[in-house]
């Protein structure tokens, strides 16, 4: 029996790219010396989408579905979503540009930083519930404004399409930085509800085929994505929580068939590897991402992706920096105890 086909496809993220780019930011693409040193590679590009507007690529994404809501129903009164922070901070700024209100369920437990910058800055109703009432809080709000549209964080094909323009602008800035024609080797992407991972899957698979390898990073004590991919079906995570607070979100029906298409591997990584390969971005780079960010780092520099991916064989490598919204006190209190 063949396989259904998948919600996206290459021309869809194309879509998205021309749509979006007129209101989103073209992030660097940085490089470090000493982290290319610790690595053993030739080139390492780190796509800082720290820089995007609010702070991660999930703009990306939540630009490109209002925009396509706009031009489904001009007369859009509102757009709905729960979200943890990053995905809330970009549905409320992309639906403010476009003068559309948004409305955001947030669980009572999101960071301080994101909960104000949802409210305070970027002026979306706010309705904070426990993470497990979501989904009806969600449901309520849709019912009460009609004609509202609901924005799911990383199922939706409208904003997985948006979050592949990371790589569409990463395989440009590749031959900038290294050349005509020039490729990257792999490329390490972040995965918790697995939107930046299929949506860049697809951007990579249709500009570059089977030339790049693609590998995930996860932490190790919400690992859904790889022990999905390594069952072949959707598995659920426990009640653990990750320091990388973006990633702890799983994959759903969407996403899990284009990772299970496209992905070649997935590694996970402690809690303290998370946050070592945080701080040496801090220190380093001086980029300022958030945990998320340095599970990529933290695969990029372990034993086991070296062994797999030798650097001899695969010099270059990209390494996506998801975000920059991170509650710096918090984070730097965890760092100060690691052995």
């Amino acid at each position: 029996m063949a396989a259904p086909p998948l919600c996206l496809s290459f021309p869809d993220v194309e879509a998205a790219y021309g749509r979006i780019s007129p209101h989103v930011h073209r992030t660097p693409v940085l490089t470090n010396s000493h982290l290319v040193s610790l690595s053993s590679r030739s080139n390492v590009l780190f796509k800082c989408e720290a820089f995007q507007r609010t702070g991660s690529f999930k703009f990306r994404g939540a630009t490109n579905a209002v925009l396509c809501a706009k031009e489904a129903c001009p007369e859009l009164p509102a757009v709905v979503t729960h979200s943890s922070g990053n995905h809330a901070q970009a549905l409320a700024l992309a639906a403010g540009m476009q003068g559309v209100k948004a409305h955001i369920v947030m669980p009572d437990t999101a960071p301080r930083t994101k909960l104000e910058a949802v409210r305070d800055t970027y002026k979306a109703a706010v309705t904070l519930v426990p993470a497990s009432e979501r989904q009806s809080a969600a449901d309520k709000k849709l019912a009460e404004i009609p004609g509202s549209e609901f924005v799911h964080p990383s199922e939706d094909p409208r904003v997985i399409a948006g979050q592949g323009t990371v790589c569409m602008e990463l395989m440009e800035q590749t031959e900038e930085q290294l050349g005509a024609g020039s490729k990257l080797d792999v490329v390490i992407i972040p995965v918790g509800g697995g939107g930046l991972a299929s949506g860049n899957s697809v951007a990579l698979r249709g500009k570059w085929g089977r030339d790049v390898k693609i590998v995930l990073a996860e932490p190790a004590i919400v690992d859904d994505a790889k022990r999905s991919f390594d069952a072949g079906e959707l598995v659920k995570n426990g009640p653990e929580k990750s320091v990388g607070d973006g990633l702890n979100t799983q994959l759903g029906p969407n996403t899990f068939p284009v990772i299970k298409a496209n992905v070649d591997d997935i590694y996970t990584v402690t809690e303290d590897d998370i946050l070592r390969n945080t701080r040496l971005v801090w220190e380093r780079m001086k980029v300022l991402i958030e945990p998320s960010a340095g599970v990529g780092v933290a695969v990029l520099l372990s034993d086991a992706f070296k062994a797999k991916y030798p650097p001899a064989q695969f010099p270059n490598v990209g390494v996506i920096l998801c975000g920059g919204n991170v509650d710096v006190v918090d984070v730097a209190a965890k760092m100060a105890k690691l052995p």
